[in-house]
């Protein structure tokens, strides 16, 4: 309840403002379908500590992903850098000279996803940390409606197996869609093929992967 007061709240006051389209109704048919897959790398798992490294985001439709266009920005180097999350997405100090200031990222972030969903693995946590860092600068959170690939592959796993208990790590996830991972742990990479496996999961339930061995865990 209080964030959907908080939304409303967000959309009466900057439903008008420099950033009116993101709260517009999206429909299907509005940008040919287009969706947004993003991505973050992060200091840390703590949404309440987690400061970004870099974020992607790619747009993409039922036929169509288009890196071409892709967004894709590493941040100026965060306090919060350190040898654990180094190792993840190897993306240390030196590799974030010249980076991007975090207000400046957030703006591009905003003007390139408009009002499109947002996709991803683990969607929520990208969310949150973004909000984190976006309430204090612009004085609303995302508001852009939300699909995650892991409840969506989980459900159509149940859909061909209801007692199916699916192995919903990224790389297995992927490996039963028939998707290649394209650069994991990097922003760009792991936006690029979450767009691909969306694209499998928006297939009819006839023709998708993922494959009953999968489905099943084994």
């Amino acid at each position: 309840m209080f964030q959907q007061l908080r939304r409303a709240a967000d959309r009466r006051r900057h439903g008008h403002g420099e950033f009116a389209e993101l709260f517009r109704p999206w429909h299907a048919s509005e940008h040919e379908g287009e969706r947004v897959a993003l991505d973050c790398e992060t200091t840390s798992l703590d949404v309440e500590r987690a400061e970004l490294v870099s974020l992607a985001a790619v747009r993409f439709d039922a036929r169509r992903v288009r890196t071409a266009s892709a967004l894709s920005l590493q941040l100026q180097c965060p306090e919060g850098l350190r040898g654990d999350s180094i190792r993840i997405h190897r993306l240390r100090g030196i590799d974030l000279h010249g980076g991007e200031a975090l207000g400046d990222a957030l703006h591009q972030l905003l003007a390139f996803i408009g009002n499109r969903p947002l996709v991803g693995w683990c969607i929520d946590f990208d969310v949150a940390v973004i909000n984190r860092h976006l309430r204090p600068r612009f004085g609303f959170d995302l508001p852009n409606l939300r699909h995650d690939l892991a409840r969506d592959y989980l459900k159509r796993c149940r859909h061909a197996q209801p007692e199916a208990a699916p192995d919903l790590r990224f790389e297995a996830m992927a490996e039963a869609l028939q998707v290649p991972v394209i650069g994991r742990h990097t922003a760009l990479g792991d936006a690029v093929t979450s767009a691909m496996m969306a694209q499998r999961l928006m297939l009819p339930v006839t023709q998708v992967v993922p494959r009953h061995d999968a489905c099943s865990g084994s």
